[in-house]
């Protein structure tokens, strides 16, 4: 499985224009009424700080934001986008109109905090599992994202090293407890669901034990995913798999048990931490003393 979302540079610019469009309506509405409090002709200079270590994400809603409200706003990066940065380091320097740098700074920064969080975390467990000799297992994300900023979030997974799962329910078929069940059993819901979606970028189909995985490899099943196993369990679903299937695990993966569920030799580790139990990075805007 390869990522197949489209996160060229035009397409992000896209994404990025929309969701800024509206973090800025939501936020400055019909004015910054505070921010006329400074006179309308002052220019002034100001850096971004990161008060953590972090891989840095978010440049272009960033830049968006910034430039949304003063097209002439100049961006300098530090750290680029996807680098890692240690605290009390400098991210970026932006010069331009203060009531414009005023307006839109909350809503750059809660881009910056939010991108970034999710890219460093991705990155902690991609770097974590690379120690691990013969690793094969690929980082994956899930839907469990802020409803309005799954794409966003999505691409800081990526730019954190890691592989997007499905968009959404329209783009590929994830079979199940509950499916299963609906649609009379493993072999009957693989055998509908190549009916039903022959459009599907993939097929998956969750198994909460080994004769359910066994089941599901004889009724032809490409992609499976192994749901809260242990690792015993793991071992042994790799070796009764033989190269037949993706495997996917999922559930109760954290920093810890990472590394040894990818040494039983999955091909994926899916975690939606990465996504929903993000605490934001610390980031701190400052004007120059000095005005321009």
């Amino acid at each position: 499985m390869t990522d197949f979302f489209d996160f060229s540079p035009a397409a992000v610019a896209a994404l990025a224009q929309a969701d800024v469009a509206r973090a800025l309506l939501e936020d400055v509405g019909e004015g910054d009424l505070t921010a006329g409090l400074v006179d309308p002709g002052r220019r002034a200079r100001a850096t971004v700080v990161a008060r953590e270590a972090a891989v840095i994400c978010g440049a272009p809603w960033v830049e968006l934001t910034l430039q949304t409200i003063d097209p002439g706003a100049e961006i300098i990066w530090r750290i680029p986008e996807g680098h890692r940065c240690e605290a009390d380091q400098v991210v970026f320097e932006v010069l331009g109109q203060a009531r414009a740098l005023l307006t839109t700074e909350r809503t750059a920064l809660n881009f910056l905090q939010l991108l970034s969080a999710v890219a460093t975390k991705t990155s902690n467990y991609v770097q974590a599992i690379r120690e691990v000799p013969g690793v094969r297992a690929s980082i994956v994300d899930t839907r469990k994202t802020i409803p309005g900023l799954r794409l966003a979030q999505k691409y800081a997974v990526r730019t954190g090293g890691g592989v997007n799962h499905r968009l959404g329910l329209y783009d590929a078929v994830l079979i199940k407890e509950n499916h299963i069940a609906a649609a009379g059993g493993v072999s009957a819901v693989l055998k509908r669901a190549a009916e039903v979606a022959p459009q599907a970028s993939f097929i998956e189909i969750e198994v909460e034990n080994l004769e359910q995985l066994r089941e599901a490899l004889a009724a032809g099943a490409r992609m499976v995913l192994l749901d809260n196993m242990g690792l015993s369990q793991l071992h042994e679903a790799v070796h009764i798999n033989a190269g037949r299937a993706v495997l996917e695990v999922s559930g109760g993966v954290n920093l810890s048990s990472v590394c040894a569920i990818a040494a039983t030799g999955v091909d994926r580790i899916s975690i939606g931490a990465l996504t929903k139990n993000v605490k934001a990075i610390d980031f701190s805007m400052r004007f120059a003393d000095t005005p321009i």
